[in-house]
């Protein structure tokens, strides 16, 4: 007797069209298989409970349960990883962000409503995310959010070394590039700009940890803050809204033209790269739908820090959290490179995938790891 050694699937949708499309994605994957499907929340639980899934996909609006009251119980009695679909509209975006929330991985918008014909368009992405979501921790997942620390060390900041480990990146020239960087670095006292900016950087879990960190910046904080957290357009908009009705400091989705303020966080919309340029005596938010996205996103981490590294007039406080893949640690090169920066990753405690903050931190570039309850507390340690 053979025992399969591919991760479990359940499929919950009350279109048996849609379930039929999702379960075909997964007919010849070799790491995943479909052990099953269900029509709505109330089924999803039992069948969860009896054929003991890794992974679950999850529509959104479902009748009987829906997809959020379901969601919430399954991290109750039977949690396991769960990746919401959802449409875009306004009601599916802000029922999504609940669900991150709660304790869903990640999630994938349907390109064209409830059932969607083409759903094939992100075939590519849901694949990828069902792959990634088995290795994701069900306790971080459970954890409210501001009880997400599970450290126990006497110090939860961990300060980067003057010398430096060898660089386990291997693209061309990095480590020259490194060498560089940290002979500059040396040379200067670290902030000492009148002006500050604050760059955020996230994806998979960000919802979550920009909760935990937005909500504890100061409104009186001087510096502006740009945010780029990987999602399509549509959610963007929910997830500025969410935080600003969260938070004492103002965020809004950014728009192009807007002209940067203390104490105001500008979230990149997704399908936008988000840059900045001077006018003047001001900076001004550029929004580019013309430049291809990078490693599939648009917007990019990578691109942020990139065209803020070449505005001299600030200082920069550069934070990266958890998420899939690298973004982010090339810009930050650039970021050291030209002018005075603390970079802060956070750190594989939180996480819920250690992949942008673990690209970082291998760049030997960043100043602090710490967990994501500590991030505001630390960055406002950078703050006049």
């Amino acid at each position: 007797m053979e025992f399969s050694t591919k991760s479990k699937l359940l499929i919950v949708d009350d279109s048996a069209f849609m379930r039929k499309l999702i379960s075909d994605f997964f007919a010849d994957n070799l790491n995943v298989e479909v052990v099953g499907t269900a029509r709505n929340g109330k089924d999803a639980i039992q069948k969860i409970q009896s054929l003991k899934p890794n992974v679950v996909t999850m529509d959104v609006e479902m009748p009987e349960m829906n997809g959020l009251d379901a969601l919430k119980e399954i991290m109750k009695l039977c949690p396991v990883p769960v990746i919401m679909l959802s449409s875009t509209t306004k009601r599916g975006a802000e029922t999504t962000l609940k669900a991150m929330e709660n304790g869903a991985v990640d999630f994938v918008a349907k390109p064209s409503g409830t059932i969607s014909l083409d759903l094939h368009k992100v075939k590519e992405e849901l694949v990828h995310k069902v792959e990634q979501a088995v290795h994701v921790s069900i306790a971080k997942l459970k954890k409210p959010i501001g009880q997400l620390n599970t450290s126990v060390s006497n110090s939860n900041l961990v300060k980067r070394e003057t010398t430096f480990r060898t660089s386990t990146i291997t693209l061309p020239k990095l480590n020259e590039r490194i060498r560089e960087v940290d002979v500059l670095n040396q040379n200067k006292q670290p902030l000492n700009q009148p002006k500050k900016i604050l760059l955020i950087g996230t994806s998979t879990g960000g919802p979550r940890a920009l909760q935990e960190v937005i909500t504890k910046i100061p409104k009186t904080i001087k510096a502006p803050i740009l945010i780029v957290q990987h999602m399509p357009a549509g959610f963007t908009k929910s997830l500025a809204d969410r935080l600003n009705q969260l938070s004492q400091i103002s965020v809004k989705e950014a728009e192009h033209g807007d002209q940067l303020q203390d104490g105001v966080a500008y979230v990149a919309p997704g399908g936008y790269h988000l840059k900045l340029r001077k006018v003047g005596s001001t900076f001004e938010i550029v929004l580019d739908n013309e430049e291809p996205p990078r490693s599939g996103h648009r917007p990019a981490v990578d691109v942020m820090f990139e065209s803020v590294s070449k505005i001299k007039d600030f200082d920069k406080v550069a934070v990266v959290m958890t998420g899939m893949g690298s973004d982010g640690s090339k810009g930050l090169i650039d970021l050291k490179q030209n002018g005075n920066v603390i970079a802060i990753a956070e750190s594989a405690n939180t996480c819920i995938v250690y992949g942008m903050p673990k690209a970082a931190v291998e760049t030997q570039l960043v100043d602090e790891i710490v967990d994501v309850d500590d991030i505001a507390q630390t960055i406002m340690k950078y703050m006049p």
